[in-house]
């Protein structure tokens, strides 16, 4: 292979395994935060331990989430310095934002909220998550700022061999970001919302006595998932206008028209100059797959609502065992909603200003399949470790405090209807007493 596809692919790679993490943690993150603001409010016990069990989750991936990061960024001094170069006086202004936000506010009060339980007072120590939940959003925010200037450039102008911002207002209000930003969020709370329901499931699946703790989980994520799901096939549909006026071809393919496809390539030709300007056609295919699997999650989401009922949560096992498999398929939605997104702004690196071959540096094809082998094994084996930990966590269930967070031990967990009903001389569980 070629320097350039190799260093496409490195970067595809490592972009699409730190963005897993990435939709996790922002997906949690609102979920965590009603949960501790309904204990800190509500003073039910069993919120507290929600609180607690979720954010186990949370913080490991979150952890290894600033670690691929961290080994993402690097390519972008080892592999695309023409990138750099052109675009760092741009660049620059978000991405150090986003450094102080994600680096020191986000991971400060996230220290905050580790080490301050039963510490801090109850709403000190809410707020401390508040923050954290706000900053994770700011961080998104200003990565897509940058991101949203390679596919539709506003607020500079051209200075030497680079350009410099003119127009930081612009930047910031760019319709590229708008949309996307529109989209995403609720793309995120999805992936919190079906994944929170979906281990809520395998618990109930397993025949867990702690009714009441997975039974209130399932329904936070059942009801966001419900509100969320439908919202990003909405968004979704609503970008194709907008990215359609900057980017005809990418919205041609997606569509899937040759007509519109002939038509953006004249439109093209006519902008640039001849030349092959339009991006490769299988993005045609990953879009489809993304489609079908947001209109199978939207669907699903109103037909699961009735778990939220315990008796309907017990007798409906089917309805739980497809939870569970609902789990990866956000995840998988999400990373071909990215995959079409940049590749789809191919061949350009800066959508109008750098071709892809002019942003990459002088680097031979040796260094890097390097880097490639070595990068990519590194976020794989970040992602197993993820993987297990949480899966450690997941299997360990809310009873046990893995990581220690703060002083405090946990609450005993709370009686419900279904549990105090229970005859302890039998010794029946919860499935028994239900005809189950």
């Amino acid at each position: 292979m070629e320097p350039l596809d190799l260093a496409r692919l490195e970067f595809a790679l490592t972009t699409s395994l730190h963005f897993l993490f990435v939709a996790l943690t922002l997906g949690l993150a609102p979920l965590i935060l009603y949960m501790q603001a309904r204990w800190v409010f509500g003073g039910r016990p069993v919120y507290e331990r929600m609180t607690r069990f979720w954010g186990q989750i949370y913080l490991v991936n979150y952890a290894l989430g600033i670690v691929t990061g961290i080994v993402m960024e690097f390519q972008f001094g080892l592999n695309w310095s023409g990138l750099a170069k052109l675009t760092g006086d741009v660049f620059g202004a978000s991405i150090a934002l986003e450094t102080l936000v994600a680096f020191f506010l986000e991971s400060t009060f996230l220290g905050l909220w580790i080490f301050g339980w039963h510490r801090l007072p109850r709403i000190a120590h809410l707020g401390a998550f508040a923050v954290v939940t706000l900053t994770a959003y700011a961080s998104a925010f200003f990565i897509m700022v940058s991101n949203s200037f390679m596919q539709h450039p506003v607020g500079y102008e051209r200075h030497g061999a680079g350009i410099r911002l003119t127009d930081f207002g612009a930047l910031v209000s760019n319709p590229a970001l708008t949309v996307a930003l529109a989209h995403l969020l609720p793309a995120a709370l999805s992936v919190g919302a079906f994944f929170v329901a979906g281990v809520s499931a395998h618990h109930f699946v397993r025949r867990t006595r702690d009714v009441e703790f997975f039974r209130r989980s399932m329904r936070v994520g059942l009801v966001v998932a419900a509100v969320t799901a439908p919202s990003v096939m909405v968004t979704g549909i609503a970008q194709f206008p907008v990215i359609g006026g900057f980017q005809p071809a990418k919205t041609a393919l997606t569509g899937g028209s040759a007509e519109e496809l002939a038509k953006a390539r004249s439109l093209l030709a006519a902008r640039f100059g001849p030349g092959d300007l339009t991006p490769p056609t299988w993005i045609y295919e990953v879009s489809q797959v993304m489609v079908y699997l947001g209109q199978i999650l939207a669907l699903l989401s109103l037909i699961l609502l009735p778990l939220m009922v315990w008796r309907w949560s017990v007798r409906l096992r089917p309805l739980l065992h497809v939870m569970v498999f609902l789990i990866p398929l956000p995840f998988v939605a999400v990373i071909c909603g990215w995959v079409v997104r940049e590749v789809g702004r191919q061949p350009w690196a800066v959508y109008g200003l750098l071709r892809t071959e002019e942003a990459l540096g002088d680097i031979g094809t040796v260094a890097i399949t390097g880097s490639l082998v070595a990068f990519t094994a590194v976020l794989l084996l970040l992602a197993a470790v993820d993987y297990s930990l949480i899966a450690h966590l997941v299997r360990r269930g809310p009873d046990e405090d893995v990581l220690r967070l703060g002083a405090g031990t946990l609450p005993a967990p709370e009686a419900d209807a279904d549990t105090a009903r229970l005859s302890p001389e039998r010794e029946e569980t919860p499935w028994t007493s239900s005809g189950y």
